[in-house]
């Protein structure tokens, strides 16, 4: 009686593998095909943009919020920033690892679902409290977002192609900015901040449909043939990153970067409006298009001249010379924005120049992570990445700048935001400095990358 019980448990176990390989296959299959390819990476820039719309809508609400919950430029600056930051950060890395021993896929569906219903609660907040564990809230969801999504589309793609795809996913950063600063520009205007927040939270829903019903979960290493392997835990991807000389630089500069960008993002809207009395709506409309065209444009020539200056010389440390070189550039362009254009639509135009500049980074940053790392390594890195970029970058480039222009607003009044933003975009000459640091050693690191 026993032995065709198991005869049948055998075949059974057989039949389950050959499932398992067929089903593979498929998947294998609709990745080669190029349109389903760039379906899904449509799909998953989609979704980033609504992480970036529910995550900086809260910008160009500032003086609404600010006024009715009668809070400081300091706080309204830890709301943008710290609070979202801290657990944003601290989530990161074991959702990260989740995702790299379970399904991407879902990982980012079910993420995506909590930010949006947080964001929605930030319109019920009825105090500084309230909204902070609010956006606290936020900031759950979002860990859970750009791991997986970067590891998706690192396996879906060829490494000559990495940066430009990923450069394309980073559109959803500026995306995100120019969708949530012209669109809460006029729901503030023709309702309120709270139904601003509940409106630009309802598109999630629908995009955590369209992921986990349309996404299908690639295998690992699928883009380069490569064998996959055993996930190592987070001590060990951040002992072998820490052990890279060239990611230490890479991960400050990359924070620091970060620290500018959110710290003078952040306030521009305000800066703005109190600064050169910009109506609400025009600087929706103005800031919400050259901030979202500028950095759209930035981004993809960042990851793109990335791919081409690497493909074309053999050279892969131009990864680290272009953020290098934009982070230079902007210096000068950020502080004409600031100190000499004299109203707000020759600032707001003017931003485009250090807007563009400033999205080169981030593509190619994370890249050169996932070149340093082996397959299953690359959702634990981004999150490692994101982790020293975010905690640093947003944690406190926002409500250190808020906190500096409080203390200057005595002597300045409303010109102490100019120049508490001039003294942050500084913050890009030590920046530059381990850019360049991270280029002495990079080359040999990734030489010697695991599979």
């Amino acid at each position: 009686m026993t032995e065709p019980i198991e005869q049948n448990s055998s075949m059974g176990s057989e039949s389950t593998a050959d499932e398992k390989s067929q089903n593979l296959s498929a998947v294998v299959k609709a990745y080669q095909n190029p349109y389903y390819r760039y379906l899904v990476l449509g799909i998953l820039t989609t979704a980033y943009v609504s992480n970036f719309v529910d995550r900086q809508v809260i910008n160009v609400l500032a003086s609404y919020i600010i006024e009715d919950l009668k809070i400081s430029d300091g706080q309204f600056g830890m709301l943008s920033g710290l609070a979202f930051a801290c657990i944003y950060t601290t989530l990161g890395i074991p959702i990260a690892r989740l995702a790299d021993i379970g399904n991407r896929r879902n990982v980012i569906a079910i993420s995506i679902t909590i930010w949006s219903i947080m964001t929605a609660a930030c319109g019920a907040a009825q105090n500084f409290g309230q909204l902070f564990l609010a956006r606290f809230g936020v900031g759950i969801g979002e860990a859970g977002g750009s791991p997986p999504a970067h590891s998706i589309v690192s396996d879906i793609f060829p490494s000559s192609q990495r940066a430009t795809a990923l450069s394309i996913y980073s559109f959803g950063v500026y995306g995100g900015i120019l969708v949530g600063t012209v669109g809460g520009a006029y729901l503030v205007q023709y309702f309120d901040w709270r139904t601003a927040f509940v409106v630009v939270a309802i598109p999630g829903i629908f995009l955590a449909l369209l992921v986990r019903f349309v996404i299908k979960e690639p295998p690992r290493g699928m883009a380069e043939a490569r064998k996959d392997v055993a996930p190592p835990g987070f001590f060990r991807v951040l002992g072998f990153l820490w052990e890279r000389k060239s990611f230490r630089h890479l991960s400050f500069a990359c924070a620091l970067h970060a620290f500018v960008t959110y710290g003078v993002g952040n306030f521009m809207p305000l800066f703005l409006g109190r600064v050169h009395g910009m109506p609400i709506i025009d600087v929706g409309l103005y800031y919400g298009l050259i901030a979202g065209v500028g950095g759209l444009a930035g981004t993809f020539f960042g990851g793109w001249m990335s791919d081409r200056m690497s493909n074309k010389t053999g050279d892969k440390t131009w990864y680290v010379w272009i953020p290098f070189i934009s982070t230079v550039l902007a210096i000068p362009l950020a502080l004409i924005t600031f100190l000499i254009m004299p109203n707000g639509v020759s600032a707001a135009v003017f931003y485009l120049l250090p807007v563009f500049c400033g999205g080169w980074y981030l593509a190619p940053c994370i890249a050169s992570t996932h070149f340093l790392v082996g397959i299953r390594m690359r959702a634990m890195g981004s999150a490692i990445l994101l982790f020293v970029l975010n905690l640093i970058g947003l944690g406190l480039g926002p409500m250190l700048t808020g906190f500096v222009s409080d203390w200057l607003t005595p002597a300045y009044g409303n010109d102490a935001l100019r120049y508490a933003m001039s003294i942050t975009v500084l913050v890009n000459i030590w920046c530059a400095f381990h850019y360049y640091c991270a280029t002495r050693t990079i080359r040999a690191d990734f030489d010697r990358a695991p599979d």
